[in-house]
C-alpha cells in the first residue's frame, strides 16, 4: 500500500537513490529529480577516446551497507553487482624508489611492512589496526550508522560510564601526532595520513579518530563490474523495479513550503511539482539559494575556508611502463606538510602533487588483461576549493598535468604521452557541475574535535524536508551517502508515522538502522 503520493527526491547521486529505494520499499510513492542526465552524482563516467573512464569515487567499501539497502528491497546486491575483492589495498610509491602493498589480511601487511621498513613498525602496523578496529566497533552503532548525534548524546550512546572506549576514539588529538605513536618510519606516517583527504581534509589538522578508516579497507576493498557507474545504474534499476520515477534534465528552482511544512518544488521551467515530502540530495551550501534563506532550513552554506578539498582530475587512456600499477596506486610526494600548506593556507597547487591512479582496466589482483594495449586511468590530485573565484586555464591545467607525470616518473611510472588522450576536470568544472560548493567534493572540513558534529542529519527545519548526501550526517564517500539517503528515509518514514508533523526538538541523537 502507497503510503504518500508525492514524495519527492532532488539528485540522483548516491545518497538520493539510496532514499528513493529506501522510501519506496516502505511502501512511498517515490519520484526523482535530477539536473544532469544520468545516475550517480559524482558517480560519473567521461567518454575518453571511445572509452568510458569512471570520473569520480573509485574505492568501495563498507559492503553491508549496499547489502542491507538491496535486501530490504528484496533484492540480492551480488546479483544485481557483481563484486571483485581488491587482493591488493592499494599500492604506495615514493620518489625514492620504494614501494608498499597493503592487503586486507593484517599479518600479511605486517610482513610487507617489515620487509619495507622494520620489525618495529610491523608492530606499530598490527596495534594501529587493532585500535583503527575498535573505534570503528564504537562508532558504528553510535554515529556511522544512526541519526547525527550531538556531543552529548554520542556519549550517552556509547555509555557514560564506559570512559576508556570514549577516550579511545581520540576524539581530541589530531591525526598526525598520533601516527607517531606507531610508526617512526615517515614513509609510513604519511601513508596512514592520507586517510584524511578521504574527507577532503588536512591530516595535520584532522582528528586522530579516521584512523577508523584503515579498518574499513581491511573488511574489503571491493571492485565493481562497469565500475562505481555501474553501482549507480544497479541502484536506478532497483528503484525502477520499485516503481520509483525518473526525471533527467530537471532543474529545480526552488523548494516551496509553508509554515506547516514542504509544499512541492518549482521547476526552472516554472513547472510546479507538489510534494508532501521532500528529500534533498544537493550539497547543504546550494540549499539555502532554494529555500528563501537559512532562516527557513536552518541549514548554513559552508564558508569558503572551511570547505573540504576539491580536485583537479586526469581522466586518461595511455600505455604504461615501469612502475606496476595495482588498481589503487598512490605516489607520494615527499614533503606532505608543505603540499597540505599550499592546499590550505596559499590556496595554491603544490609542484610536486601527490597523485592517486586509479587504474581500470587491472583487475583485482593488478593484471591488465590479455590484449589491453593503453589503460583507462584516472589521476586525482588535491586542489582547494576555489571554484567559484578561481578559474583554471588549459595552460595551468596542463602544467598541473606535466608536474604531475614528472612526479609519476620519479616515482617510476612512465606515461606514454604520444598518444595520450586526456579529459580534466577543474575545480571551477567541479563547481559548476556540484553548485555552490566552489568545487568542494566532501562537504565541510572534518578538522578538529567538532568537525564529525558540524554536518547536519536528516531533519531540517521546515517539516517534511530531508538531507541526503556526502555533505550531510554521516560523512562523504559512497557508502556514507548512501547511508545518509537510507537515514533520510528512516526519518521521513518516522515522521509520517508520527501525528505530530513539525521538527521535534528531542529528536537529534535519532534512530539506529542496525
Amino acid at each position: 500500500m502507497k503510503l504518500a503520493r508525492n514524495v519527492v527526491v532532488v539528485g540522483a547521486g548516491a545518497g538520493g537513490l539510496a532514499a528513493a529505494i529506501a522510501a519506496a520499499a516502505s511502501g512511498f510513492d517515490v519520484t526523482v529529480i535530477e539536473r544532469g542526465d544520468t545516475p550517480g552524482g559524482k558517480m560519473r563516467q567521461l567518454d575518453v577516446g571511445g572509452r568510458l573512464i569512471d570520473a569520480g569515487p573509485t574505492v568501495l567499501t563498507m559492503r553491508w551497507v549496499f547489502e542491507r539497502l538491496f535486501r530490504m528491497a528484496g533484492a540480492d546486491l551480488a546479483a544485481s553487482v557483481p563484486l571483485r575483492r581488491a587482493g591488493v589495498i592499494a599500492r604506495h610509491g615514493w620518489r625514492d624508489g620504494s614501494r608498499l602493498d597493503l592487503f586486507p589480511d593484517i599479518e600479511e601487511s605486517v610482513r610487507a611492512i617489515a620487509d619495507f621498513s622494520d620489525r618495529a613498525n610491523a608492530d606499530g602496523y598490527r596495534r594501529f589496526a587493532a585500535d583503527s578496529a575498535a573505534i570503528f566497533s564504537t562508532l558504528r552503532p553510535t554515529y556511522i550508522d544512526a541519526q547525527r548525534p550531538n556531543p552529548l548524546t554520542l556519549m550517552r550512546r556509547i555509555g557514560f560510564t564506559r570512559v576508556s572506549e570514549q577516550m579511545a576514539l581520540r576524539p581530541l588529538s589530531l591525526l598526525w601526532p598520533v601516527l607517531g605513536e606507531y610508526f617512526t618510519d615517515p614513509r609510513l606516517r604519511q601513508l596512514f595520513a592520507r586517510y584524511a583527504t578521504y574527507s577532503g581534509s588536512s591530516p595535520f589538522l584532522a582528528p586522530a579518530t579516521l584512523m577508523l578508516i584503515a579498518h574499513v579497507e581491511q573488511e574489503g576493498v571491493w571492485v565493481p563490474e562497469g565500475g562505481m557507474h555501474g553501482v549507480a545504474r544497479a541502484m536506478e534499476a532497483l528503484a525502477v523495479e520499485l516503481g520509483v520515477t525518473f526525471r533527467y534534465n530537471t532543474q529545480v528552482a526552488s523548494i516551496d513550503s509553508l509554515t506547516s511544512g514542504v509544499t512541492g518544488l518549482t521547476l526552472a521551467t516554472g513547472e510546479r511539482v507538489p510534494a508532501d515530502r521532500i528529500v534533498y540530495n544537493g550539497d547543504i551550501s546550494a540549499l539555502a539559494a532554494l529555500t528563501g534563506g537559512v532562516d527557513r532550513s536552518g541549514v548554513r552554506p559552508v564558508a569558503r575556508r572551511k570547505r573540504s578539498l576539491s580536485a583537479l582530475t586526469f581522466a586518461v587512456n595511455a600505455r604504461t611502463s615501469g612502475f606496476p600499477l595495482s588498481y589503487h596506486s598512490v605516489f607520494f610526494a615527499n614533503d606532505y606538510s608543505a603540499e597540505f600548506d599550499m592546499l590550505m593556507q596559499s590556496r595554491e597547487m603544490p609542484a610536486v602533487p601527490t597523485t592517486y591512479i586509479c587504474a581500470q582496466d587491472r583487475d583485482a589482483e593488478g593484471n591488465l588483461p590479455a590484449g589491453v594495449d593503453r589503460e583507462r586511468m584516472l589521476f586525482i590530485l588535491n586542489a582547494p576549493a576555489d571554484g567559484d573565484i578561481k578559474s583554471f586555464s588549459s595552460k595551468e591545467t596542463g602544467q598541473c598535468l606535466t608536474q604531475a607525470l614528472t612526479h609519476l616518473s620519479a616515482c617510476g611510472l612512465t606515461v606514454d604521452e604520444s598518444e595520450m588522450d586526456v579529459t580534466p576536470t577543474s575545480p571551477d568544472r567541479f563547481h559548476r557541475l556540484f553548485p555552490a560548493t566552489g568545487g568542494a567534493l566532501y562537504g565541510p572540513l572534518s578538522h578538529g574535535f567538532r568537525g564529525a558534529f558540524r554536518r547536519p542529519g536528516s531533519r531540517t527545519r521546515i517539516p517534511g524536508l530531508y538531507l541526503a548526501g556526502g555533505s550531510a550526517h554521516p560523512g562523504p564517500g559512497v557508502p556514507m551517502s548512501t547511508l545518509s539517503g537510507m537515514l533520510a528515509a528512516e526519518s521521513l518514514a518516522e515522521d509520517h508515522a508520527s501525528t505530530h508533523q513539525s521538527r521535534p526538538a528531542a529528536i537529534s541523537g535519532g534512530m539506529s538502522m542496525a
